[in-house]
């Protein structure tokens, strides 16, 4: 079997509808920075394609942000659970060291290429404003905390504003462990309070309403209560076998018609509730993947799937690079003479690249990192076989 830790491996033995998750998220991340820059209601496709799948591929970024942060919730308690037990048996040590792991090899990599960008002074990667410097972005990347300081500052350049999402997660999972233990005996609490969290969403977006509009969008509360969302998930299914299939698939359809309601009816949806739409996003998608815990779809998932499935196993190799994809297509784009009217054509090829480049940030950097840094930190590495029958996900570097 070929290696499953990279891009290139089977993908069987992992959860399919997780992949796909985070793949179609992904690929709203880059359809949406290409819109910014070339709007799809501009192109040929405008009076073809109908209004709601323009506005999908061209305003979800965000959203799609907030579903990778319910799956991330899921996965990392999932896999917790999985290794330890019990939340309340967690091992801080290793948790802490399968994050930097996984997170840290791809994180100083990037840092370092943008810091040489920017001393180079090369367009679109050169951070301009007067009230930020390299050295203090670099602290804000490496420190977790750059959306505070884009919050107080205003936006960095695109391949440093995509790690305003890595802030907010590692946040959450630097007072993780505390959190299990100290409530190790009072597990009720505990998924109490990361409930109490997850439906914080809207109230907390609607005490952001006057806030300045980079800070409601990096704001730390919102992302928090996704990722929240998507443990009291993890939690809800653990250790407990599958009910019926008549419950299974009404979970698995009404979540996804949740999803669809957002994704393709967002303006009508927010005109009836409002900050409460964020919420139906991160439920929706909380509810989907129980039903996928549960085998719901899995046997048709597989098919016609991979590429997008690599894409999900590969999101955080694709959501670090794919601005270095982003700029010089654009670049490239107006340099052949801006023709908006084909202004579409330079999307697939923009969807294609970035997923080449996560490909091979994988195999160059993630994987031989992830794998090295476990055995230095005595973690173990990510294993690599699947488990028998429909496998439910499989333990990787995910977590």
């Amino acid at each position: 079997m070929t290696n499953a830790a990279s891009g290139t491996g089977t993908l069987d033995g992992r959860n399919p509808g997780i992949d796909l998750v985070r793949g179609a998220s992904i690929l709203l991340v880059v359809s949406h920075h290409m819109a910014l820059r070339i709007p799809l209601a501009k192109t040929g496709l405008a009076g073809i394609v109908p209004l709601p799948l323009l506005r999908l591929f061209s305003w979800f970024g965000y959203e799609a942000v907030f579903l990778f942060f319910v799956v991330s919730g899921f996965l990392v308690t999932s896999h917790t659970i999985r290794r330890s037990g019990s939340l309340s048996m967690l091992d801080p040590r290793a948790f802490y060291a399968r994050r930097l792991a996984r997170i840290a090899p791809c994180l100083l990599a990037l840092v370092a290429i943008l810091s040489v960008l920017d001393l180079f002074g090369v367009p679109d990667y050169t951070i301009t404003r007067t009230d930020q410097t390299l050295p203090r972005a670099i602290v804000s990347a490496l420190a977790m905390h750059l959306n505070w300081y884009e919050g107080h500052t205003g936006y960095l350049p695109g391949s440093w504003d995509v790690l305003w999402s890595l802030s907010i997660e590692e946040l959450f999972y630097l007072g993780f462990p505390a959190l299990c233990l100290c409530l190790a005996s009072i597990p009720r609490l505990r998924t109490s309070l990361f409930a109490l969290l997850a439906l914080s969403l809207p109230f907390a977006l609607d005490a952001l309403a006057n806030a300045p509009e980079i800070w409601r969008e990096k704001a730390y509360l919102p992302g928090l209560a996704a990722i929240a969302t998507g443990v009291c998930a993890a939690v809800t299914v653990a250790g407990r076998p599958a009910p019926c299939p008549g419950i299974v698939n009404a979970t698995g359809c009404f979540a996804l018609l949740a999803l669809l309601a957002v994704f393709l009816g967002e303006n009508a949806l927010w005109s009836l509730l409002g900050n409460m739409t964020m919420l139906v996003l991160t439920l929706g998608c909380a509810l989907l993947l129980v039903a996928f815990q549960w085998g719901w779809g899995q046997h048709r998932l597989m098919h016609g799937t991979r590429w997008l499935r690599s894409c999900g196993f590969m999101s955080y190799e694709i959501y670090l690079t794919h601005m270095f994809v982003v700029f010089p297509l654009v670049g490239l784009f107006h340099l052949s003479g801006g023709d908006m009217r084909t202004g579409w054509l330079w999307f697939p090829p923009a969807f294609a690249l970035s997923w080449l480049l996560g490909w091979a940030t994988d195999r160059l950097v993630s994987t031989p990192a992830n794998r090295q840094l476990r055995r230095w930190l005595q973690v173990g590495a990510p294993p690599r076989t699947p488990t028998k029958g429909i496998a439910l996900w499989k333990p990787n570097r995910d977590a």
